[in-house]
């Protein structure tokens, strides 16, 4: 199973509107994307409740999994988005 390690670059991490950006983003793909913190039980990335009960903070790292045709293109997609300060996009 693909997997991608990203580091949140959002300051307030996974929470508020950064979350629903990457939900919604998860939900977009053709696989089902999950995303865990370091050792955690990974969650359906396309659960804004279930992103945002992983408390992710800005600068903490997250592991991106999914399985399936077009799960590499999936990861990568989400990883990028990650990566931006999505708190500071308009």
């Amino acid at each position: 199973m693909p997997e991608r390690r990203v580091t949140v670059a959002s300051s307030v991490g996974l929470h508020a509107r950064p979350a629903a950006i990457f939900a919604q983003a998860a939900a977009a793909q053709l696989v089902p994307v999950k995303v865990a913190k370091e050792g955690g039980d990974p969650v359906d990335a396309r659960s804004v409740l279930l992103v945002l009960s992983l408390d992710v903070r800005g600068g903490q790292e997250v592991v991106l999994s999914a399985e399936g045709d077009g799960a590499d293109a999936a990861l990568d997609t989400l990883t990028e988005l990650l990566s931006r300060d999505m708190d500071k996009e308009g």
